[in-house]
């Protein structure tokens, strides 16, 4: 087991600084630059943008400005906003409550209605209730999650006014900020109806952001149930007289779950990243957001340790599940 932990770690250093490669490359090859942002439509005279590039260290060469990010990483400091002049780590932490808590809703919507979908699914095999999961889950994992969150806002929005467009909670409500989770701020909160305002504003990005999810735990469910039902032990137990429900309920699901288990894992990075968008369409004020508006504004170290933060919370999920993974099945630990 050690030696299958040392290796899955091995794994993960060159991925993290791939990643901050990445990162750190990504923001150079957008067109423009922080100074001539900063300086506004007024612009900024040559001596000032000298002064400007030698505070920020723009005026190094690439690889130099590279070694000195990666330094500071090292010694958690992952720079300060160009724009707020606050800490990144500080800001990240302000709004990651907003994304955990989304991500959180979405995956139960996944969860719940995957599993739900693929075990009817594969009950009523060749039916119409088959057919029908099957392509709404192959529906749900083609779909971008910009168009699918668009459609959403103008039918249940626009056209039927059932949710809000956007934010996490209507301006007439007033929540003291305890835990950064909505939910749980509003419950602890007197004001009468803002539970419900925040339920009703997590519905839509909870859906959009879940759905892609609940198509693969849909068909990964569907799959893992159609091959434990066709197993030896459960057709004994049909023919002991049990009852449907319960062979599936206490047999065949059982088994069926794990490697669905090790699918809901992987599905988190799916979630965090998909969460980007998702707060963009819904204007959620979480992480992704936050490193749409960076990006648009140059702001360079808040891209730069955004993008490293969740591309780390990515890994070391990933990372978590693996050992997970070969915990439960010992057959993983051997292979190369």
């Amino acid at each position: 087991m050690l030696q299958f932990f040392l290796r899955r770690l091995g794994m993960v250093i060159p991925t993290f600084i791939g990643v901050s490669l990445f990162a750190f490359a990504l923001i150079h090859l957008i067109p423009g630059d922080v100074v001539t942002i900063m300086g506004g439509e007024r612009g900024v005279s040559a001596e000032t943008r000298a002064e400007l590039e030698a505070m920020l260290g723009l005026d190094k060469p690439l690889w130099q400005q590279y070694f000195i990010y990666i330094g500071n990483i090292l010694q958690g400091d992952l720079g300060t906003s160009y724009v707020t002049g606050k800490p990144v780590l500080s800001e990240f932490m302000a709004r990651f409550p907003a994304t955990l808590e989304l991500t959180i809703c979405a995956g139960i919507f996944a969860v719940l209605v995957g599993l739900t979908l693929g075990i009817l699914a594969a009950i009523r095999r060749g039916g119409w209730l088959d057919h029908t999961v099957m392509t709404i889950s192959l529906a749900g994992y083609s779909m971008p999650i910009f168009w699918w969150g668009l459609l959403l806002i103008l039918l249940f929005s626009v056209n039927l006014g059932w949710t809000p467009v956007s934010g996490r909670m209507d301006v007439m409500f007033w929540v003291d900020n305890v835990t950064g989770f909505m939910l749980i701020d509003t419950l602890l909160s007197p004001a009468k109806g803002a539970f419900a305002s925040a339920l009703q504003h997590l519905l839509l990005p909870s859906i959009v952001l879940g759905t892609i999810p609940m198509a693969v735990i849909a068909r990964m469910t569907r799959s893992s149930m159609l091959e434990v039902l066709g197993e030896d032990y459960i057709r004994t137990a049909r023919a002991k007289g049990l009852s449907k429900t319960r062979v599936v309920a206490k047999h065949a699901l059982r088994n069926a779950l794990i490697p669905v288990i090790t699918v809901m894992g992987l599905q988190v990075g799916m979630l965090l990243s998909g969460a980007i968008l998702t707060e963009t369409i819904f204007a959620w004020p979480g992480v992704g957001k936050w490193l749409i508006e960076a990006i648009n504004r140059r702001d360079y170290p808040v891209v730069q340790g955004g993008l490293l933060l969740v591309a780390t919370l990515i890994i070391l999920v990933n990372l978590l599940v693996d050992l997970m993974y070969g915990v439960v099945n010992p057959r993983v630990r051997h292979s190369k």
